[in-house]
């Protein structure tokens, strides 16, 4: 063989090693999908409540079955959730209350660790509720009005024997935010400064669903309660509540001891930092995503009704409000999804 014929050969050998090369690059990593993306599964943070739990299984339904990642949930508090972003442990935040946490929350956004990418929906409220018909009645139920004159939360000193503590009769009762929950020590300082602490105890529920039951049972048997309540969720997209005024929110009357309402606040949807560049699709279709309390509260109130469970709430939603997350993606990802539906 000459020298040529002996580069040459050299020259076939080197090419086919290199096509092999590439071929194997692209079958060992699952159709490219995992170097296009930067990442294989999408964490979310589980901050503890209803609605927060609905958004990650609609958003992680439609990541799975439409884009093809995994999903997994870190489970936590407010704060928690919050370092977890911040620290790249936790990819997504669905549903951050930001006027709970606005220091912390502004000051990562502001270093860079967390990136903002929108609202997911901003008519929401919190503060403290009655059943609608303690100031109204209710005629069907044969309930009539119990406290006719109660609109602010600072008339209720004068009904207070109308809130009876079972296990206090000298004074009422009021139904505190769950503990660890920014929403706890806003009430209990508010409770103190509007001399509520007179004529009330202050009652800390051991979880959302203690709340809950405490609520649902004072309704179905028609009895007055008075208590923390925020929306969204299956409480107040089924039951009529009233929540009671207080003085309009200024940044001066919030500092010194929450003495007004809660602050409007958007519930935005947030992710860590890295995550634009290492799934850039995720944060397009999550820039997208947005809902509304009502259509919320809705979803909450039909898992109730029928003993759902998160996935086939979201199956629901998705079957129900076509309209309204086909708009979050593209239309290849929106044909997977229904085909997974």
């Amino acid at each position: 063989m000459t020298k040529w014929s002996k580069n040459k050969a050299l020259l076939v050998i080197i090419s086919l090693f290199v096509m092999l090369s590439l071929l194997a690059t692209g079958c060992g990593s699952g159709g490219g999908d995992e170097t296009a993306k930067g990442k294989d599964t999408i964490i979310f943070a589980d901050a503890g409540w209803d609605s927060i739990r609905l958004h990650n299984e609609i958003a992680g339904f439609i990541l799975r079955n439409g884009y093809g990642y995994k999903t997994d949930i870190i489970p936590g508090g407010e704060p928690s959730s919050l370092t977890g972003i911040s620290t790249g442990d936790i990819d997504v935040y669905m549903e951050i209350w930001t006027g709970n946490v606005i220091d912390k929350y502004n000051q990562l956004k502001e270093d860079g660790d967390i990136v903002e990418l929108g609202v997911n929906f901003a008519d929401n409220k919190q503060g403290l509720y009655v059943p609608t018909y303690v100031i109204k009645g209710d005629p069907e139920r044969g309930i009539k009005p119990m406290a006719p004159d109660l609109k602010s939360i600072k008339d209720l000193p004068k009904y207070w024997e109308l809130f009876k503590d079972p296990e206090d009769p000298g004074k009422g009762r009021i139904y505190g935010s769950i503990p660890g929950w920014t929403a706890d020590t806003v009430l209990q300082e508010k409770y103190k400064n509007y001399g509520l602490d007179k004529n009330f105890n202050y009652f800390q529920p051991g979880s959302d669903t203690a709340l809950a039951t405490s609520l649902t049972s004072a309704i179905k048997e028609g009895k007055p309660w008075v208590g923390y309540y925020w929306e969204p969720t299956w409480i107040t997209g089924k039951y009529d509540l009233t929540l009671l005024e207080d003085a309009p929110y200024s940044d001066e009357l919030w500092e010194d001891g929450y003495r007004c309402e809660y602050p409007s606040q958007d519930l935005t949807i947030a992710v860590q930092k890295n995550l634009p560049k290492e799934a850039p699709d995720v944060t397009e279709f999550l820039k997208h995503y947005q809902t509304s309390s009502a259509l919320v509260s809705e979803a909450l109130a039909y898992m109730q009704d029928n003993k759902a469970t998160t996935e086939d709430t979201t199956k629901w939603f998705l079957k129900e409000h076509e309209d309204l997350w086909t708009e979050w993606v593209p239309e290849d990802v929106v044909q997977k999804v229904k085909a997974a539906l």
